[in-house]
């Protein structure tokens, strides 16, 4: 009766999908050698002191009078070896598994191999596809095709893939585990990832790390195809009626959720690089431009301007939380940017209160005591004469 009562724990198991033990992809494939290893080294210590446990309880129980009773025994040297020596040997295993793991499973590594049998040879071309993680939905893109993906995600097996991630506004994390381990994607930043997919098939990729109300439904799927069938694909792709320019991406990246797979026939060739630097907004300064220019001594007054605007803000007007219009220094810009920028008075600000924190009174004036914020803008103490 005891063993009937726990097939219905036995039934939940039954739909678990161990996809880490049982992976599409080589990378998955050492990654998960590795946990097993790890494991099976660790159960060498584990299984024999919970054995002993058992054992000298059942032993040295009260009632077994047959047992040694030694009050005085303090010490053993060949116990000592054994406590000792086992765990270290242990120990300097996992050590050397780990740093061999690190170091060949690194995630920005190329890879060195196709399988444990094929190496990489000259003709393998990998494939490159940029990720955005968005709320809540990933964008993939294809610049060698020209084509972009919503919720899905397609390659060729055999094929090393080239992955570059970065994120719209918060930290999120690429995980298919059937394919390679989580990296984390954030914005503003860029994480790469080389993996390779060796068997056809369709596996689950998510975001691992949560990031808002629409983080349970931020999944896609992961093609693992043929040649002949990721070019099908690739061909419905630029088949599809849609097309992906800063416009229709500044539609995109709004918060919604479980989206359904979109596939767009052509992308803005710079939209990746403008998503990196959050200068997607025409005419808005690039995070690159901004540290270029800080690198060679900043801009003054008129740098602190772009301070603020530069902050991501994805649910009120892009670029304007310094008051009611847009400022930023656009003309630092490159001259396609200007050209397609919308027309817009550009002007210094001349309230500096947002600066000092909006709706604070300004701190009273001491002639002994300049304000230090006059002093940071470069003001000059005004004397009460």
């Amino acid at each position: 009766m005891k063993l009937l009562a726990l097939l219905p724990f036995a039934a939940l198991l039954g739909g678990c999908d161990f996809v880490v033990l049982a992976p599409a992809g080589d990378v998955a494939v050492q990654q998960r050698d590795l946990v097993v290893i790890s494991t099976i080294l660790m159960l060498i210590i584990v299984l024999p002191v919970m054995a002993l446990t058992v054992f000298f309880a059942w032993r040295y129980r009260q009632s077994n009078t047959a047992a040694p009773y030694e009050p005085e025994w303090d010490h053993s040297t060949q116990l000592e070896l054994v406590i000792w020596s086992a765990p270290l040997l242990i120990i300097i295993c996992l050590g050397a598994l780990t740093w061999m793991g690190t170091h060949l499973l690194d995630p920005y590594r190329s890879l060195g191999r196709i399988a444990a049998d094929k190496p990489i040879q000259s003709k393998d071309a990998p494939l490159n596809v940029e990720v955005v993680a968005l709320d809540w939905k990933w964008l993939f893109i294809y610049p060698d095709y020209g084509v972009a993906a919503v919720n899905e995600l397609a390659a060729p097996i055999d094929r090393p893939i080239r992955f570059r991630i970065t994120a719209s506004s918060v930290m999120n994390s690429f995980y298919i585990p059937a394919l390679a381990g989580q990296i984390y994607a954030m914005p503003g930043m860029e994480t790469k990832l080389h993996a390779v997919a060796n068997k056809e098939g369709t596996y689950r990729g998510f975001s691992a790390n949560y990031s808002g109300a629409g983080f349970s439904g931020m999944h896609f799927e992961f093609k693992s195809l043929s040649g002949a069938d990721f070019d099908k694909w690739i061909g419905t792709a630029r088949a599809s009626g849609n097309m992906l320019g800063r416009t229709d991406y500044l539609q995109l990246e709004r918060p919604s959720q479980n989206d359904p797979v979109r596939l767009y026939r052509s992308v803005d060739r710079d939209l990746y690089k403008a998503i990196l630097n959050m200068c997607v907004e025409p005419g808005k300064m690039c995070m690159s431009e901004m540290m270029a220019i800080d690198a060679k001594g900043g801009l003054g007054r008129e740098g602190l301007n772009n301070t603020l605007p530069l902050t991501y803000d994805k649910y009120a007007r892009r670029g304007a939380p310094l008051g009611t219009e847009p400022t930023f220094v656009a003309g630092i810009c490159s001259m396609d940017e200007i050209k397609d920028a919308p027309s817009r008075d550009v002007l210094a600000p001349l309230d500096l209160t947002p600066l000092r924190g909006v709706g604070l009174q300004r701190p009273p004036f001491s002639p002994a005591h300049p304000s230090s914020t006059s002093l940071l803008l470069g003001q000059r103490p005004k004397s009460d004469s």
